[in-house]
């Protein structure tokens, strides 16, 4: 939908969705066509995850989706501070 939609979307959400669910890892992995996005809990220390959702996205909709995070990081990070990155622990250790 682009900005200059003036269509009125109804969007309903439900009570176990409004919940959320954490995820502390992302998986993000694409074809020609597609972005698979699977979001993830891994308990610390745990050898294994549990995939909790995978939302697939257009080519476009990623690239919208990306810009929209950006957007919202900068107005996050303008009221709270930079967010700071901590180094990737090494591959096995």
């Amino acid at each position: 939908m682009r900005a200059t939609d003036t269509r009125n979307i109804e969007i309903q959400l439900s009570e176990e969705t409004a919940q959320g669910q954490y995820s502390n890892l992302a998986i993000l992995n694409h074809t020609e066509s597609e972005f698979v996005l699977d979001f993830v809990f891994l308990q610390p220390n745990a050898p294994k995850g549990k995939i909790l959702s995978r939302v697939i996205l257009t080519p476009e909709h990623a690239k919208k989706f990306q810009l929209a995070l950006e957007d919202n990081i900068k107005k996050f990070e303008s009221k709270m501070g930079e967010i700071r990155l901590r180094p990737e622990p090494p591959a096995g250790g």
